[in-house]
């Protein structure tokens, strides 16, 4: 036991003499900080030059508006197809054609109607004439495990052209179990 004593008093006596070491004081420190604070500050970099951009002027006569809605095509009167602007908007096709999915069907035969499952998870009845989707989509056929579509699209020199797409049964819901 007279050891453990020994030992104790030793750590204790080496803590003191670790801990007083520390205390020789930070003069030399501050008198650094001191001198660096003193020194005058390096001049800085003179600003460049900024020119003034030349003046332009926009004359937006003669030309659409680029925020509008493009101007009616000129395949309409040309016999080719156009979106019927005048028609009351349905509830499908507030939502992109990718957001919507076929859950099921309803009926039979000439009586079958699709079942889509829309983003604001309420599922809605079609049938062939429904317009769904946001590009004039107008559904043309409604099958057991899919609904086929035609959709009107800008051609890019402003007319439009029928693109065919279709809405398949969702996986999930076909029955299917794999």
């Amino acid at each position: 036991m007279n050891s453990s004593i020994k030992q104790k008093h030793w750590l204790l006596l080496i803590l003191v003499l670790l801990l007083s070491a520390c205390t020789k004081g930070d003069s030399d420190l501050r008198e650094w900080i001191n001198v660096v604070k003193n020194r005058p500050a390096p001049p800085l970099d003179a600003l460049p030059v900024i020119e003034d951009p030349p003046v332009v002027t926009y004359s937006p006569e003669g030309l659409r508006d680029p925020f509008g809605k493009p101007p009616l095509n000129r395949m309409a009167s040309n016999g080719g197809p156009s979106p019927d602007l005048n028609r009351r908007r349905q509830p499908l096709e507030a939502f992109t054609l990718d957001s919507l999915s076929m859950v099921g069907t309803i009926g039979s035969g000439s009586n079958l109607k699709g079942l889509v499952l829309a983003p604001d998870k309420v599922t809605y009845r079609v049938t062939p004439g429904v317009y769904i989707g946001q590009s004039d989509g107008r559904i043309l056929s409604v099958s057991s495990n899919q609904i086929q579509l035609v959709e009107l699209v800008p051609d890019g020199s402003g007319g439009w052209i029928e693109r065919e797409a279709h809405i398949a049964m969702d996986e999930l819901n076909s029955g299917d179990k794999k």
